[in-house]
């Protein structure tokens, strides 16, 4: 029988990288049963054992550091330096999931309060078996690793579908796995469309799917999960403010809030894409941000557009904001594929769809406030709640704006540094999607809580879940809860 492939292109030369199978519904199925007999394997280790298989993985991953950053280059077209840093932030929460996994996930005595008194209680985390990752082109190690290093050392095993349009980088993580673990397929990837997705999402053997990618995909998703009732975590698209205070680092934010909107050309969830400038400082900020923006070339410090598609959304966003605003850089013409060039637009009307709708480009608009408190209400305005970024000097009032903004995530005088925090969850609100990867949050995503309650004694004279029970023993209960509760408190 003949199979079924697929080309993984370069998007910035249209060379073909890799030839990969359209793996369809039997061969997920197949991939999942092997997953399934792995993760009791897996789950079985001691914790120490698969710490330090997941440390070896580590390593291994560090070694191929220059290669898989290579592999990420051509796939994904970003610059070789980015793909280096997205592997090494990646190689730092592996292994911080690694050495925190038993800490955070281990069984452990809670308080059984009065009604518990002769109770022992105790609450730990188990695996859920197999998890489904389906993972996103833009950062194609770091995003899906989010889910994938947490999710085996919680103790499950992984089957991970990546993008069609980075498929030899998922496949390559999990060959660099088998080198660390050869035992068992722990962690398995397959290959193909939509169709290998959808089948991952719907077999009802996963125990959850963690999903990356645009809010319109992640509903499909959610519906093929629901068939089985399997729970999903989703990180989908974002539309992210960045608030300049007046008393901000105006150098400084002006060099983040281009770095944030530019790099990876604009396709990154959590990047900048609506910016708000305090009356005081618009002036001097836009004067550092245009400046800056005049140095920075697609090509040469950013890569293309990976997915071609995504040109027409960047070239309908441009033009609208062109048309009901004012061009800082760039423009219509600046759309040259498979390259976007810095676009920067103000006074842009905040019902635009530029102002809206994700554009996954290089693109922002940048808007003068007030004050930061009108910032905060345009920034929180919208469908999304991803990611943002607050810029202020007062540390008390930066960190005030920060936990007010509607996201899951915010950066104060940086930008996405929550992301490199491995302690930190990820994830955001709305229609940025629900659930967390990373830190203490991600393992317990991947895990199911267990609670055992198990009696130490016998309570005289208070026999409460029995037939038997008397009306003595009731009365008693009331004059016990009156005394510890029944004192009204103002």
């Amino acid at each position: 029988m003949t199979t079924l492939t697929f080309d993984s292109l370069n998007p910035a030369t249209g060379e073909v990288v890799g030839t990969h199978p359209k793996q369809g519904p039997e061969a997920v199925r197949e991939a999942v049963g092997r997953a399934e007999r792995a993760a009791v394997w897996w789950a079985e280790l001691a914790p120490a054992e698969r710490r330090l298989r997941l440390l070896d993985y580590k390593a291994v991953l560090t070694r191929e550091l220059r290669e898989l950053a290579a592999l990420v280059h051509a796939e994904n077209g970003k610059p070789a330096g980015d793909a280096t840093l997205e592997i090494a932030t990646t190689i730092a929460h592996v292994d911080w999931a690694a050495r925190n996994a038993e800490k955070v996930l281990r069984r452990r005595r809670v308080p059984t309060g009065f009604m518990g008194v002769n109770l022992a209680a105790t609450l730990e985390y188990l695996p859920l078996g197999v998890v489904g990752v389906i993972g996103p082109w833009n950062y194609p190690v770091f995003t899906p690793m989010g889910s994938i290093a947490y999710a085996l050392a919680a103790g499950n095993a992984v089957v991970f579908k990546p993008s069609e349009l980075t498929p030899g980088v998922g496949v390559r993580l999990a060959e660099l796995f088998a080198e660390s673990v050869p035992e068992e397929p722990v962690f398995q990837t397959v290959t193909g469309l939509g169709e290998t997705g959808a089948a991952l999402a719907s077999d009802p053997r996963v125990g959850k799917v963690a999903f990356t990618g645009s809010t319109a995909t992640a509903k499909r998703v959610m519906a093929a999960c629901a068939e089985n009732l399997t729970p999903i975590v989703a990180e989908c698209g974002g539309k992210d403010a960045f608030i300049v205070d007046a008393d901000a680092d105006l150098p400084a934010a002006a060099d983040a809030c281009l770095w944030g909107a530019m790099s990876n050309a604009g396709q990154t969830c959590t990047g900048v894409e609506r910016v708000y400038v305090v009356d005081a400082v618009y002036e001097p900020f836009m004067r550092e941000l245009s400046e800056r923006a005049a140095r920075v070339k697609a090509g040469e410090h950013y890569g293309p557009i990976t997915m071609p598609g995504q040109l027409d959304v960047i070239r309908r966003h441009i033009d609208d904001a062109t048309k009901s605003g004012k061009v800082v850089t760039g423009g219509p013409g600046s759309v040259r594929p498979p390259y976007v060039d810095p676009v920067i637009v103000e006074d842009v009307p905040e019902d635009s769809p530029a102002v809206r709708e994700e554009t996954f480009g290089p693109t922002v608009t940048v808007r003068r406030t007030r004050d930061a408190r009108e910032a905060l209400e345009l920034a929180n305005a919208s469908a999304y709640g991803l990611a943002g970024t607050v810029f202020a000097r007062d540390r008390r009032r930066a960190m005030e704006l920060a936990r007010l903004m509607r996201t899951g995530m915010t950066a104060v005088n940086s930008i996405i540094s929550f992301a490199g925090v491995p302690a930190l969850p990820f994830g955001g609100v709305g229609d940025s999607g629900f659930g967390r990867i990373h830190g203490a949050d991600g393992l317990r995503e991947f895990a199911r809580a267990k609670a055992i309650s198990r009696r130490r004694f016998a309570l005289p004279g208070m026999n409460l879940t029995s037939f038997a029970r008397t009306g003595d023993e009731l009365e008693r209960l009331i004059r016990i809860v009156t005394f510890l509760h029944g004192r009204r408190k103002r």
